[in-house]
């Protein structure tokens, strides 16, 4: 059954552990997807595959296309938490899955500690911003991530300095 009417999408197929256990598998994959972000690195080894892609506009101006395989997720998201060394994630929706893709929509809070390039912020502040991850899943580790955060709301919270 199409559950996408108008469109030719279709389920995957099953990758042997039918789709309950697949989908299981992925439910356990984004919680250490979460436990990443939040500061555990010894789990990029276990769910990042070393051929990641990531598709996102960065605060810094890349694209995402320079993060390669687990230790390049654990420098960006260490980047991320330099600014932000409480920064806590968590799931406010999901997660989504359909297929070998996985989608979360997630809140992060924290305070800000200082070097994001031209915050005039005070250290100390509380900020609050969102975002939606989708990743694709094979084997059981991520190899396609695509980000689309609020960074309009994160940098009027650190009230950024314009040119």
């Amino acid at each position: 059954m199409n559950r996408f009417p108008g469109t030719t999408a279709t389920p995957q197929q099953s990758d042997g552990h039918g789709d309950a256990g697949r989908t299981e598998q992925h439910e356990q994959l984004i919680r250490a997807w979460v436990l990443l972000w939040n500061g555990d690195y010894t789990l990029a080894e276990r769910i990042i595959s070393p051929d990641v892609r990531v598709r996102a506009a960065l605060l810094d101006g890349g694209d995402g296309s320079a993060v390669n395989g687990p230790a390049g997720m654990v420098d960006l998201i260490g980047q991320i938490r330099g600014a932000f060394p409480d920064l806590r994630f968590s799931v406010e929706v999901g997660p989504i899955i359909d297929g070998d893709h996985a989608v979360v929509r997630w809140v992060a809070n924290g305070t800000y500690g200082g070097g994001f390039p031209g915050a005039t912020a005070a250290l100390g502040t509380e900020v609050r911003f969102t975002g939606t991850d989708t990743l694709r899943i094979k084997r059981g580790l991520i190899t396609d991530y695509w980000l689309n955060a609020d960074t309009l709301l994160l940098v009027t919270q650190l009230e950024l300095a314009t040119v």
